[in-house]
């Protein structure tokens, strides 16, 4: 067991930035030491994470309990902790065969030289987690740092203390400050992180705190991954199956209520369609809680502001015309989390000017957006807004489908049903444009946290003849070989 790094939020501001810069430089000399990081040694640092992360299991059920108000214990070990011990385990299972230098074609002109990309670690990289799935979205890029063989700064959430001040407890038993360090603290200690010279910065969050986290890492030239959310929508076709659209849809958005990136943000349904729909959410919802805002299998809201902010986006939208539609029963006790509590909200026809439809909610409000005509419409929806880091289709044909998956761009899509290509190995995560930079998860997260270098070995028989034909002084035959390589 090693002692936890120092208290950064503690100190002074100056002398926080003049900590953070020397504790850089120590974790700088520890990888310079150790790098480039044998396959054993990453896989053994893996299964130390994982250890810590199965060993701790009522820790972080308690510290996201806490830090939450109410956060059922079995949504935490679903969509936290099985999902994260689930990565671990294939990052394990397949880093030495990433690897290995990856032999890639030469171009005609250079035969019989050979080229190859050789997967190098970055360094010392920052992770910037969120609060709204504290542990998967702070240790799941920190395991595909440690994959590729990097050390690793980690500032987890400060909306989440309970667990961020876990975290730095719990990963001082398996890595060394100069391999793994937890910085915790407030906002100004996030951004004394991403002005750091860093080798790479990963920030989950909010597209605003995103642009400022670039805008630090842009002082230092630090490249960037933005993990941020933005509007995704589920487009409900004209040939679903409605009762199964609605019970995923409902389900994915009561999921943590509604704090969730990948969310469905809002609905675009067939108009003549929609009175069924919402029949058939306020179905789903009541099966799924039958105890409404008081069951404790219903997640809480983080904090009082964002209470105050769902009311404040629902009480707006009706003002300009728009129709609430609880689709879960009040809560009837006196909860001390019961402020805090909202069961999913539909909101029929909101004006497309209110700030519901121009902000991600980020909660338990669920626009529904009726569209006539075909699947065009709701296309053209999608693409006159921001584009977003998900997007659902419900639809049975076929070629309608394959017209919307075309047609749109987005970070990425599930088909008949919610946020589950998030945990897909094989498929890179990430947003586009306002909702994201740059992917992540299985392969793709062990390439985002290397520097592929690009290496070009030269045939030992074709030195003289190159020399010859391309290098000065230049003669008649290079003339010609010129005008060939131009035309051919």
């Amino acid at each position: 067991m090693y002692a936890p790094g120092p208290d950064f939020a503690a100190l002074p501001p100056d002398d926080r930035a003049t900590a953070l810069s020397d504790q850089l430089g120590r974790m700088r000399r520890a990888f310079a030491r150790r790098a480039p990081a044998p396959a054993a040694q990453r896989r053994a640092a893996l299964s130390r994470l994982l250890e810590v992360v199965l060993a701790h299991e009522a820790d972080w059920v308690r510290a996201i309990d806490a830090d939450f108000g109410r956060r059922s214990a079995t949504e935490t070990r679903l969509l936290e902790l099985a999902p994260l011990a689930d990565e671990i385990r294939h990052l394990r299972r397949h880093l030495e065969r990433w690897m290995q230098p990856r032999r890639v074609p030469v171009n005609p002109l250079f035969w019989p030289a050979r080229a190859r990309i050789v997967p190098q670690p970055l360094g010392v990289v920052g992770i910037i987690g969120a609060w709204n799935y504290p542990l998967q979205l702070t240790l799941s890029p920190l395991a595909n740092a440690l994959a590729a063989g990097n050390h690793v700064l980690l500032k987890p959430s400060e909306l989440a203390p309970q667990t961020a001040e876990c975290l730095r407890r719990v990963l001082a038993e398996a890595f060394s400050a100069e391999e793994v360090c937890v910085v915790t603290g407030g906002a100004d200690v996030a951004a004394a992180v991403a002005g750091l010279p860093l080798d790479h910065v990963l920030f989950t969050g909010s597209t605003r705190v995103g642009r400022l986290v670039m805008q630090a890492a842009a002082a230092q030239l630090t490249p960037v991954t933005l993990e941020l959310g933005g509007k995704s929508p589920a487009i409900v076709g004209p040939g679903a199956d409605l009762a199964q659209a609605a019970d995923r849809i409902a389900t994915a958005k009561g999921w943590n209520a509604g704090q969730t990136c990948i969310a469905p943000d809002y609905c675009l349904v067939p108009r003549a369609q929609q009175a069924d729909f919402v029949a058939a959410l306020r179905e789903s919802v009541r099966r799924r809680w039958p105890l409404g805002e008081a069951d404790p299998d219903y997640t809480a809201l983080i904090s009082t502001a964002a209470w105050a902010r769902m009311q404040r986006l629902a009480e707006e939208a009706a003002a300009g015309g728009a129709t609430l539609v609880p689709l879960m029963d009040r809560a009837r006790d006196a909860a001390p989390t019961g402020a805090r509590c909202m069961g999913p909200v539909a909101v029929l026809d909101p004006p497309v000017d209110c700030a519901l439809m121009r902000e991600e909610i980020f909660g338990p409000l669920l626009p529904i957006v009726p569209y006539d005509g075909g699947v065009e419409s709701a296309m053209a929806a999608v693409n006159a807004g921001p584009r977003p880091l998900a997007l659902y289709l419900f639809e049975r044909d076929g070629r309608t489908i394959e017209r919307v998956l075309h047609g749109t761009v987005s970070g990425g899509v599930t088909v008949n049903d919610c946020m589950l290509h998030q945990p897909q190995h094989g498929l890179p995560f990430g947003g586009i444009g306002p909702s994201g930079m740059g992917a992540y998860h299985g392969r793709h997260g062990f390439d985002r946290f290397s520097h592929l270098k690009g290496v070009y070995l030269q045939h030992p028989l074709v030195g003289t003849v190159f020399d010859r034909w391309v290098r000065p002084p230049y003669g008649a035959f290079s003339a010609r070989l010129l005008r060939w390589m131009l035309r051919r």
